[in-house]
């Protein structure tokens, strides 16, 4: 007879999705912010393509939307942090937040890249344009281990080299920084804008801090 006596999910990556209530009037909000910023500041290039980025922590601006989504940020973080572990208790950690907006127009897109230095990283969709088919407005994330491809024959979600989604407005994705990620080109008539943010833990002093702290990564999606 053939006993089992252990499952394990080895080094799997973790991949949640929130969902803000009545999320109408804050995304008016936001995009009326948004118009603000882009109106005072010419933005950034980072990992996008044909779009416009905002400059500096977006979470410093005192207005109150963004303060408002600064908090659900905060909520998703620890819930996220509180899903894989019971160990740490995210009320005990200091979380520190760089945000970004991003405004895709047609054809704009975000490269491939990571986010170095921060634990989490996390896209909450202001404005998503509806389309029929095809790849616009999905977020493609890349697995990190290799040797995958042979694994294909066994056709398990656990062993795909890549998973894409097509977030709502509305919706907060949180997923650990390292995982490669990309945006695919917008291939709708209005813009895709988001704002997405890094979250960087470290223990409370008094907690095990330690004496050194990475730098919060300002790279984006």
């Amino acid at each position: 007879m053939l006993e089992p006596i252990a499952s394990e999910r080895l080094f799997y990556t973790p991949l949640l999705r929130f969902r803000l209530a009545d999320n109408a009037a804050l995304d008016e909000a936001l995009l009326a912010e948004g118009e603000r910023l882009r109106g005072a500041s010419a933005g950034v290039t980072k990992s996008n393509r044909g779009g416009w980025h905002s400059q500096g922590n977006l979470f410093d601006d005192p207005a109150e939307p963004i303060q408002t989504l600064r908090r659900a940020a905060m909520l998703s973080v620890a819930e996220a942090t509180r899903s894989v572990t019971s160990k740490v208790d995210p009320e005990e950690l200091e979380t520190k937040l760089f945000a970004w907006m991003n405004m895709n127009p047609t054809g704009g897109f975000n490269a491939p890249h990571t986010h170095p230095g921060a634990h989490w990283s996390g896209v909450y969709y202001v404005r998503q344009p509806k389309v029929e088919a095809g790849n616009s407005g999905m977020i493609e994330f890349l697995d990190p281990r290799s040797d995958l491809p042979a694994w294909r024959i066994l056709q398990s979600r656990a062993f795909r080299t890549k998973r894409k989604i097509r977030p709502e407005a509305g919706e907060i994705v949180l997923f650990p920084s390292y995982l490669v990620h990309w945006v695919y080109p917008n291939e709708a008539g209005g813009e895709r804008v988001t704002i997405a943010f890094n979250a960087t833990l470290r223990k409370m002093p008094g907690i095990g801090a330690t004496d050194t702290e990475p730098e919060i990564a300002q790279d984006d999606d």
